[in-house]
């Protein structure tokens, strides 16, 4: 040996032990602040926690920190090196080159990489509110030197046509991502219910009134020209607390009276013949089919109202939406004691299912966790329609997306009925019958 076991030996030990555990330090560090929760910081953050905040600042200049932190990691794990190599080539000549590769890259691996970082992984939050300042203060240091770096870096890579900007993360996109992994609720069933609804609340932006409105040929309305207490009495057998009334046609309508007003109204009158619903009819009013939920859950709040009606872009009358239709999205079918709860979708024994022509995409995705696609159409009519090109005949099977659908009743051109099956539980060669 070249070398005594004298206080030499043991201050390069020490130094290469501190440089590890820098390095570890670094590397936990970069685990936590990137795998942050940053929904939590920020809520720690509005709630006046000064770590949180510094937390915040040190995402929101990520490249910054990133560059320290790897500039930093490089900086002492080549020191330790070079010290470890220094030390073992002075006691073993030659092949101590061979040995500070072998143990620095076990002791790196273990100690400075694997180990903090898993740590780092299972404990971001209250890893990365605890050495915050010292990294805030590290990055600062270190950011003449990486700012350098990172020109030289995004100039190469400008030379070979690749443009480094910003990354533009999608608040959205993560928000959807975190609730795809939600786990709530006392089952199953009650996680997937609380994750379409928070999802729906996502795709109120999106989706169109179309898509959610009562069509007209569903929507109940009332001649305002015939006598006034037959109009009386269909209004008041009516389940609805909002009804249009029209004039000669159904498109030409003229008003909507709330059963509410009417009953005030009758309260002041002696006899129906006396009364003059022209006095408490509101004017209708008319919204693009085009408007996005939002925008019309918006409307319905600023104007203090819950119900408009909906029309084409060539301002013809198509239906209606209200309050209740938009709330729906978000939660699901709304029964109060007045409703009827007729449900469009009927489960079978075999695992089928019959549902109406006129049910929802997106109900039947909400129901059974699918993921049917809804751009193009909006119900199960419109599906089969769209796929196929044509008006299926009854008793025809088609399948798509998995499952397969079955024509059970028609009216004219209309889809009234269509069974649902998955296509694992069927002999889809048997079925299926060609257009």
């Amino acid at each position: 040996m070249k070398m005594d076991l004298d206080l030499t030996f043991w201050l390069y030990v020490l130094a290469i032990f501190v440089l590890i555990l820098l390095s570890a330090f670094f590397s936990g560090s970069e685990t936590a602040l990137t795998s942050i929760s940053k929904a939590k910081i920020h809520n720690l953050a509005k709630y006046g926690n000064k770590r949180a905040q510094a937390v915040n600042n040190l995402i929101d200049n990520k490249d910054k920190m990133l560059g320290g932190l790897l500039l930093g990691n490089n900086i002492v794990n080549i020191l330790s090196s070079a010290l470890a190599t220094s030390l073992l080539t002075s006691i073993f000549g030659g092949t101590g080159v061979a040995l500070a590769t072998l143990i620095m890259t076990l002791l790196i691996l273990i100690f400075a990489e694997v180990l903090p970082k898993t740590y780092a992984m299972y404990h971001h939050d209250k890893m990365a509110l605890s050495i915050v300042h010292v990294i805030s203060f590290i990055v600062f240091v270190l950011s003449p030197i990486t700012k350098g770096i990172l020109l030289v870096v995004r100039i190469i890579l400008r030379v070979f046509g690749v443009k480094i900007d910003r990354l533009a993360v999608s608040s959205e996109e993560e928000l959807r991502g975190a609730i795809d992994l939600h786990q709530g609720g006392d089952s199953e069933k009650e996680s997937i219910e609380e994750r379409h609804m928070l999802k729906s609340i996502l795709d109120l932006a999106d989706v169109e009134v179309e898509a959610v409105m009562t069509h007209r040929k569903n929507v109940v309305m009332f001649d305002f020209d015939q006598p006034i207490d037959s109009l009386i009495e269909e209004i008041s057998n009516a389940d609805f607390s909002r009804i249009p009334l029209c004039q000669d046609k159904t498109d030409n309508i003229i008003g909507v009276v709330h059963v509410k007003d009417l009953l005030k109204l009758l309260s002041k009158k002696e006899t129906i013949t006396q009364l003059d619903l022209r006095g408490i009819m509101s004017e209708p009013w008319f919204i693009p089919e085009k408007t996005t939920l939002f925008d019309q859950l918006q409307a319905f709040r600023e104007r203090h109202e819950h119900f408009s009606l909906v029309v084409d872009e060539y301002g013809e009358y198509q239906g209606i939406i209200t309050l209740e239709d938009i709330l729906e999205e978000i939660v699901g079918d709304i029964f109060d004691e007045h409703d009827k709860e007729e449900l469009d979708i009927v489960i079978s024994k075999d695992g089928s299912m019959v549902v109406d022509g006129t049910t929802t995409i997106r109900d039947l995705n909400r129901k059974n966790d699918w993921e049917l696609p809804d751009e193009d159409y909006s119900t199960v009519a419109g599906l089969l329609l769209y796929e196929t090109g044509s008006i299926p005949e009854k008793n025809q099977i088609f399948a798509f997306y998995g499952l397969t659908f079955e024509v059970l009743e028609k009216q004219k051109n209309q889809i009234v009925s269509i069974k649902i099956k998955r296509m694992d539980d069927v002999s889809v060669e048997a079925e299926i019958k060609s257009l």
